[in-house]
């Protein structure tokens, strides 16, 4: 009689976690062997990974489609810098502390919209977005319109920020990535996807629906808001447009539907794709923006999966492997 075993990680899982953590360790020494302009590069890419994959936590595996999680952005790079040039607060420090401010908020959001489905709930998140970018328009401890500036940042010198800056940004992506992966291999990762594919199902097995809904619309809110403070204290400058700019929403739909919905591999092959595109065209304005928005309509249309999916279809070999394989003891499959 043979025996099986239940096993999740593969060949390709484990050479993607020394690649992952080598990536790690080679962006925490970026100071010593990057370029200043490399490292800004790096970080903005991280930020577009950890913006992704929070949203795509959020609808690909939640189940639950926002086109507001820029309100998390701007909140998170506000409380940053207000913290940092108002109040006198380390600005390294001030990046973690300020996560505290997307976390409190995103309570009253859920309570207020999660009566809504679908278009509606998504809709409810954009008005919400938009709102707070008017509030920070009008409020004078923000400076209103002209937005505020790091200027703390200068008691620093460059290799000072330098380090920092790469150290955020393999926070982030350790926070966004790792964390994601970790929290889909464990038992709430199940409950995640039942809840995704069928709510009323996944609730008549014991899934608390409600509570799971709230909880990763919090945690997505504070990833978010980690790469929004990264983000702007790299740039040194906030503005309520830029913060609350709805093309943070529009670059994570893209990124997610091109790379493959459902899939943290696909978060980095769709990035890296939006990040190149954004350095390489651009400079063509709205027309490269509607070749973008058109990729993005043939992926939703002709492949759901994205270039991860299509790849998955002859290629067997998952980055983060998450799913459970019954394994016989002899080596064959089951």
């Amino acid at each position: 009689m043979s025996k099986y075993r239940v096993a999740r990680m593969t060949l390709s899982g484990r050479v993607a976690l020394v690649l992952f953590t080598a990536a790690l360790v080679g962006i925490c020494a970026m100071p010593w062997w990057a370029s200043q302009g490399l490292i800004r590069d790096v970080v903005t890419l991280a930020c577009y990974i950890a913006v992704a994959q929070m949203w795509n936590m959020l609808a690909g595996y939640g189940g639950v489609v926002s086109v507001g999680q820029q309100a998390f952005v701007g909140v998170a790079a506000y409380a940053m810098f207000v913290l940092a040039q108002t109040f006198g607060v380390n600005p390294f420090l001030a990046v973690f502390l300020s996560l505290i401010a997307p976390a409190i908020l995103a309570v009253p959001i859920y309570g207020l919209l999660h009566r809504l489905e679908g278009a509606y709930f998504a809709i409810g998140t954009w008005v919400v977005a938009e709102a707070l970018r008017l509030v920070a328009t009008n409020m004078p401890m923000l400076n209103g319109g002209a937005g505020m500036s790091l200027r703390v940042m200068t008691q620093f010198s460059a290799h000072e920020r330098a380090v920092a800056s790469s150290l955020l940004a393999a926070s982030l992506l350790l926070v966004t990535l790792g964390g994601s992966y970790l929290l889909l291999r464990s038992r709430y990762g199940i409950a995640l996807t039942a809840m995704r594919d069928n709510p009323v199902a996944a609730a008549s097995q014991g899934v608390d629906v409600g509570r799971l809904r709230l909880l990763i619309f919090i945690a997505t809110a504070v990833g978010t808001g980690f790469a929004g403070a990264v983000y702007f204290m790299a740039q040194l400058r906030i503005t309520p447009p830029s913060a609350f700019d709805a093309s943070w929403a529009n670059l994570a739909i893209f990124i997610v539907m091109v790379g493959g919905i459902g899939s943290l591999e696909g978060v980095i092959i769709g990035a890296v794709i939006y990040f190149f595109a954004d350095r390489w065209f651009g400079e063509y304005g709205a027309s490269y923006l509607i070749v973008l928005g058109l990729l993005t309509l043939v992926c939703a249309l002709y492949f759901r999966g994205g270039i991860w999916g299509l790849w998955s279809k002859w290629v067997e070999a998952p980055w983060f492997p998450t799913r459970r394989r019954l394994i016989r003891l002899d080596g064959d499959k089951a």
